[in-house]
């Protein structure tokens, strides 16, 4: 199951560098359901997504290279590439009241550089282990909107977008 919230930024963190990163290029086969071949680096996977918006199915599969520029060319609308840099919330804020179990403190913001077609696109993304924890998520002050239920802010959406 895949739980997360996405938003949009107001601007970079100043210390963006010091941060580990991976460099991503993916495309889809459908888009209903999803499904989706990415390479990570030098890592490659078919997934698989159900329905949903803050929290659906997710199944990912290994491909090896050669899969995966196969079915590169059978994929439909934009192939999607960004650099992917991996934030650590050593201590996340939550709403009032929620308690949290001390193993799940801490989160990691995975922020979303695009490049062309989409190099005017940030997003960031968080994923919780429950639906609870992502509805008590107080976003960090750099962030702006929420569009978590947006579906516009879907890759699978923008991979359909005509440019």
């Amino acid at each position: 199951m895949e739980i997360e919230r996405k938003f949009t930024i107001k601007s970079l963190p100043d210390n963006l560098g010091q941060y580990p990163f991976h460099l991503i290029e993916q495309a889809y086969l459908n888009t209903d359901p999803v499904v989706r071949i990415r390479k990570e680096d030098n890592d490659y996977y078919l997934t698989y997504k159900g329905k949903g918006l803050l929290a659906r199915e997710e199944y990912n599969l290994p491909l090896n290279e050669q899969s995966y520029y196969h079915l590169r060319e059978k994929a439909d609308g934009n192939v999607i590439a960004k650099k992917r840099y991996l934030i650590p919330i050593a201590h996340p804020a939550f709403t009032s009241g929620f308690q949290i179990n001390i193993d799940q403190t801490s989160l990691t913001i995975e922020l979303d550089i695009f490049e062309a077609p989409f190099e005017n696109l940030v997003i960031a993304e968080v994923e919780f282990p429950t639906i609870e924890m992502s509805e008590a998520f107080l976003a960090p002050d750099w962030f702006l909107e929420d569009v978590s239920d947006n579906p516009e802010y879907h890759n699978s959406n923008l991979s359909k977008k005509n440019l």
